[in-house]
């Protein structure tokens, strides 16, 4: 069998003030697999997917448990590779977007890896077109759409070629065609994903697999179209489908 992408194994956090975050997650994600992060807010989501390239954790105070990306153990002596190989989307681009031009945002992350000259123009050149943003390349990132400045937020992650794309809720605040538009983006990568979100269905449409987070524990884990057609679950753990949503 292949190394699974990502492997958590009694992972717990406790944060400095004593607050128990996490109470031993177990989650295996295989390499290709798409999977979303469903849970209410305070459920541990975010404490989760910041001990996924180090900002938490990693031998740190308060953890316990393993976290391995690609087989590789998420600790200190490892935290470059791992945040070379962890991308995380964060919700709002204005956290990643902040250079004067869109080639010079996406060129950052792989530069500070050590690209130069036509190989890193080469990558910057890939990441756009694959996110549909190739003509943008000169532009102010101030001056693009909502959605065209979160397709770039993404191509500023896949310039660094990572393993597995972490995408914190991808859909939020974007008109229907943008978040269409960033949907047929997101199906056409070749690479893992884990994405934390409260749109369920964007979860139905864009990941076959679930896991629902509560209290700091895994309380489900199986296919979408299983876990949302579970009217308890979802109101045990504070899901809701939009008013009207019917699954097909």
């Amino acid at each position: 069998m292949s190394t699974p992408s990502l492997r958590l194994t009694d992972l717990a956090f406790a944060y400095p003030d004593g607050h128990q975050a996490l109470f031993g997650v177990d989650l295996t994600i295989a390499p290709g697999e798409r999977v979303a992060l469903l849970g209410p807010n305070g459920a541990g989501k975010t404490t989760l997917v910041l001990h996924l390239n180090g900002i938490l954790g990693g031998g740190g105070d308060g953890a316990a448990g393993t976290v391995e990306v690609g087989g590789l153990p998420v600790q200190r002596p490892h935290l470059r590779e791992i945040r070379r190989r962890v991308g995380i989307v964060f919700q709002d681009p204005d956290d990643q977007l902040f250079m004067p031009t869109v080639a010079e945002d996406v060129a950052f992350g792989p530069a500070n890896f050590g690209l130069r000259g036509p190989e890193l123009r080469a990558r910057v050149a890939e990441a756009l077109a694959a996110v549909g943003m190739a003509d943008a390349a000169d532009r102010s990132p101030l001056h693009l759409s909502g959605g065209q400045r979160r397709r770039v937020a993404l191509a500023t992650v896949l310039a660094c070629d990572p393993e597995i794309l972490v995408l914190d809720e991808p859909s939020s605040n974007l008109d229907p065609v943008a978040r269409r538009e960033l949907a047929e983006v997101l199906l056409g990568l070749d690479r893992t994903m884990l994405m934390v979100t409260h749109d369920l269905p964007y979860a139905l449409q864009l990941c076959p697999r679930s896991v629902v987070l509560d209290g700091g524990t895994v309380v489900a884990d199986g296919t979408t179209r299983d876990l949302l057609a579970d009217d308890e679950l979802l109101a045990r753990h504070r899901l809701e489908l939009p008013y009207g949503f019917v699954l097909a």
